[in-house]
């Protein structure tokens, strides 16, 4: 990560446009991160993700090594909101804020105001990563209850939502494990879900059928894999 520090952080200084350069090797850092614990990620449906459109990507999360799964499966540069204790970690903290919206869930005014900058980044055309759960599911259930936010984000914007699965993170490093377990982190990208010409009324049923959508993805992988 110290090697490709400069990279990542100096281009999106400069410039916001300039992401994809940081991007690029944000991927190569998960790449090679990931090596050494011979940990190696592997994408589907990227046919799904039109480079060309900004999306709003809702994910799965169920480990500290969705972060790297994240960086070298997504085809496209995006900003991801995340919690603020991930800032205060060494290093990791640092570089992420460059490329992350981070939020106090417990003050009204950081989700106002981080709203507002993921506003701004879909205003420039830059995709965003959202985690409807909240939290890491350290249950034995396939998906947490959803927060409203996200979808409430898509309904105003009308940025499409593409549902996003890692699958086997969980598996390789659970939550409270120190140490990983070798193996493969499967990425999944799944078709969007349209928002234009959605109102606040519709809320609720988009949230269900994210939901729904994620939820039989998961039962439906975690079955292949005979979890």
């Amino acid at each position: 990560m110290l090697i490709c520090m400069p990279f990542i952080v100096i281009p999106i200084l400069i410039n916001e446009k300039w992401g994809q350069f940081s991007f690029f090797f944000v991927k190569m850092w998960a790449l090679l991160s990931g090596t050494p614990c011979f940990i190696f990620f592997k994408s589907h449906g990227k046919v799904n993700v039109d480079k060309k459109k900004s999306y709003i990507f809702e994910i799965n999360h169920t480990s500290f090594l969705d972060a790297p799964a994240i960086a070298a499966s997504t085809p496209i540069q995006l900003r991801a909101l995340g919690k603020k204790e991930l800032s205060q970690v060494p290093i990791f903290g640092f570089i992420t804020s460059r490329l992350a919206v981070w939020v106090d869930r417990s003050s009204p005014e950081s989700r106002s105001r981080s709203i507002g900058r993921l506003l701004k980044m879909l205003d420039k055309g830059i995709s965003i990563l959202v985690a409807p759960e909240g939290t890491r599911n350290a249950s034995d259930k396939p998906l947490l209850p959803f927060y409203n936010g996200p979808f409430r984000l898509a309904i105003e914007t009308g940025i499409p939502i593409v549902p996003f699965i890692i699958h086997d993170a969980k598996k390789l490093m659970p939550k409270g494990q120190l140490g990983v377990t070798p193996g493969t982190i499967h990425s999944y990208f799944l078709p969007e879900i349209p928002t234009a010409g959605l109102i606040e009324d519709d809320l609720p049923a988009l949230k269900e059928k994210v939901y729904k959508i994620m939820k039989d993805k998961v039962l439906a992988l975690d079955q292949e894999a005979g979890n």
